[in-house]
């Protein structure tokens, strides 16, 4: 009977995330730091967590969904100078799935330009503010897999033969993974709502897909060849986002250990050694006069929206770090002083498109 019993259990090709290892890290931070460093730190935990809680939502789903998949969690790539990372893929033995995993805090409404706007009470009071389409976002990562896969094809047939076919087997999802979220997507357009989902709506979103799809399915052979192949595309990322809690416990020790020099036991009273806190290394802001003028106008333009104040979007401190460290990535954004996930999230790309 067996042999005649296809296989309903999906496969985890790859489970594991660079955000559980950054966790790990940052708690080990944790118990090094003081003060307020401490606390900061204590604040990425959370934020980090909050995301990692969104994506096992997912993942649960995925792991009931009693259909045969392939699952790749985590996923970067990379092509020339372009570069993706794709929380969730998905390959049945019809379609490939990209989903983009959002554990977003407070309600989500969607209006009929594919605005993203969330609202959430803070101190008794209701906020509103956009937030960067997380569609484009994962649009630009399917993006980065089609380059990236074109590039592989031998000749140019193959190259127009893929391109071609390429959005009947590819679908882009956005799944919302709080669980408290409601989404408010009535005035948005259909090709927008469709691309837009709750956790509990994923399975039957994919079987829906799969059952609409006109094309051919593979067998669960072929299905894991496929998976396997989009998991050779595997780049581990290279940015280090604990470097700077690293490079600040380091500073702090170095000040603990100036602000109390040994005394000899038969001195007197010293007066207190202020600690030395060395000044950053300075930036060239003559030589970006015009990037840094159009950070300003950005960081005007998104305080007068929020309505509050400039450098609650980024200081000029950060501005300088930013500048210096010039991240081509949101990914790499997130190792720039003061910028952590919400940040990036609300700011990230449209920062990385002024960078660029």
């Amino acid at each position: 009977m067996s042999l005649f019993t296809p296989n309903t259990t999906p496969i985890f090709l790859k489970e594991d995330s660079d955000n559980s290892r950054h966790i790990a890290r940052l708690k080990e931070l944790q118990e090094q730091a003081t003060g307020k460093l401490k606390d900061e730190i204590a604040r990425e935990i959370t934020l980090a967590s909050y995301g990692e809680v969104g994506e096992k939502n997912i993942a649960f789903e995925l792991k009931n969904s009693g259909m045969p998949m392939c699952i790749i969690h985590d996923l970067h790539l990379q092509h020339e100078d372009l570069t993706a990372q794709i929380d969730y893929v998905v390959v049945t033995r019809k379609l490939v799935f990209f989903i983009e995993c959002k554990n977003l805090y407070g309600n989500i409404d969607i209006d009929n330009q594919g605005n993203f706007v969330r609202s959430y009470s803070w101190n008794g009071r209701t906020v509103k503010e956009g937030i960067y389409s997380p569609i484009t976002q994962n649009q630009r990562h399917l993006e980065v897999y089609k380059q990236l896969n074109r590039s592989n094809k031998k000749n140019l047939i193959m190259r127009i033969g893929f391109d071609k076919c390429f959005d009947n087997f590819h679908k882009s999802i956005v799944v919302l993974a709080n669980p408290k979220t409601v989404l408010n997507a009535k005035y948005a357009k259909k090709e927008v709502k469709d691309q837009v989902i709750r956790a509990d709506q994923l399975i039957a979103y994919i079987k829906n897909a799969e059952k609409q799809s006109k094309e051919l399915a593979s067998s669960e052979k072929g299905m894991r060849e496929l998976a396997e192949g989009i998991l050779g595309y595997h780049k581990p990322i290279q940015t280090d986002y604990t470097q700077k809690f690293e490079d600040l416990i380091s500073q702090q020790t170095a000040t603990i250990i100036k602000a109390e020099p040994l005394q000899p036991l038969a001195a007197a009273k010293q007066p207190v050694i202020e600690p030395v806190v060395e000044p950053l290394p300075p930036v060239a802001l003559a030589a970006n006069d015009e990037l840094v003028a159009r950070l300003k106008d950005f960081r005007l333009k998104q305080s007068r929206a929020e309505n509050t104040k400039a450098y609650c979007v980024f200081t000029d401190k950060q501005m300088l770090d930013l500048l210096s460290k010039m991240p081509k990535t949101t990914d790499e954004l997130l190792g720039v002083t003061g910028f952590g996930p919400v940040k990036v999230e609300k700011y990230g790309a449209a920062i990385i498109d002024l960078l660029k």
